[in-house]
């Protein structure tokens, strides 16, 4: 076994939007595992935009620890056991990504079965989507759903369990043709609104004549307030992100104010809730169930954007705000 190992660190606080000059490539002796920790080497971890709100500083209400200058930063990652407690050879989830090895605790560690067909599979991010729209927004027989940043980790899957849940018409939004017509061809997407396009009020009512029943919400400003503008009498929003505000040079990732219409909000008997799995613990079994019986039968897919090596893993983030990746941006050891 190699005696070092490569790791991502926070250099700064980024001014604006983090750049790959924010962080640092960093080579360290392989971590000796303490009394029930394990020893894992990582395959794949997940790169999520949830990190720019804990460098941010604005971390209230977040089940996270703030990211500080000097911190190796953190995530979902995948491994295999090399000495602890555990299995050896034993594939495993935990949330110390941005590192070749790790050290988390056995009780922080959860063995993987064979539920989902491939073990990258358990980084999607679709149990918030699959929670909000049988929890909260509960799909029906007919409805039309828009989802908001529809190429992103979220989106990319919601779409798909919408029309698997039963929705009649998908809309999302994107701000790349490219994407749009992946999202289309590849996805099932009915239509695809433009972020960079006419105005999303005048774009939705083209796609969603009829209006819209469901919002599956993961970016909040203008869209939201375009989608409500669209939304049936009786329709239900679900908000499961805020990429507004972690993605704007302007804010530091904590917040997302949008323009809402509570005008129509009273009129149409609207209702908006945000969705936190916390609220929802038996969501992530049920969920882990639907997605493998899906991925085996060939009806939904797990799209991703594969980032090769420790070397790039610096990059991997600004990238992601960049909007360079399609469904989840994964870096592959």
């Amino acid at each position: 076994m190699n005696t070092t190992h490569q790791l991502v660190r926070l250099l700064r606080r980024p001014a604006g939007l983090p750049t790959p000059d924010d962080f640092a490539l960093v080579e360290a002796p392989v971590p000796e595992p303490e009394d029930g920790q394990v020893l894992v080497r990582n395959t794949h971890f997940l790169v999520f935009p949830g990190l720019r709100t804990l460098m941010g500083g604005e971390t209230r209400d977040v089940p996270l620890p703030p990211l500080r200058p000097g911190d190796t930063l953190f995530g979902p990652a995948i491994g295999e056991v090399v000495d602890g407690p555990l299995e050896k050879g034993r594939s495993v989830l935990h949330l110390q990504g941005w590192r070749e090895y790790a050290t988390p605790g056995a009780d922080a560690c959860r063995p993987l079965e064979e539920v989902l067909p491939d073990p990258v599979a358990h980084l999607a991010q679709g149990s918030a989507a699959y929670g909000a729209l049988t929890r909260l927004a509960e799909v029906r027989e007919g409805d039309t759903v828009f989802v908001t940043g529809a190429a992103g980790a979220v989106g990319t899957l919601a779409g798909q369990i919408a029309r698997l849940l039963g929705a009649a018409r998908v809309i999302g939004s994107t701000g790349s043709p490219d994407k749009a017509r992946r999202l289309e061809r590849e996805l099932g997407y009915d239509a695809v609104v433009l972020r960079d396009g006419a105005p999303i009020d005048e774009q939705l009512a083209q796609a969603a004549p009829d209006g819209i029943d469901i919002v599956l919400d993961t970016v909040g400003g203008e869209q939201l307030t375009a989608a409500v503008h669209a939304a049936n009498r009786g329709a239900r929003f679900a908000l499961v992100g805020a990429l507004a505000g972690q993605l704007s040079p302007d804010r530091a990732g904590g917040s997302a104010p949008t323009v809402l219409d509570t005008y129509r909000l009273l009129t149409r008997g609207i209702t908006i809730a945000g969705y936190n799995g916390m609220d929802h613990p038996d969501v992530e079994a049920e969920w882990e169930t639907r997605f493998g019986d899906w991925l085996r039968a060939g009806e939904i897919r797990f799209p991703y954007t594969a980032i090769q090596g420790m070397r790039q893993a610096p990059e991997a983030l600004p990238r992601l705000i960049a909007g360079r990746s399609f469904g989840a941006a994964i870096v592959e050891l």
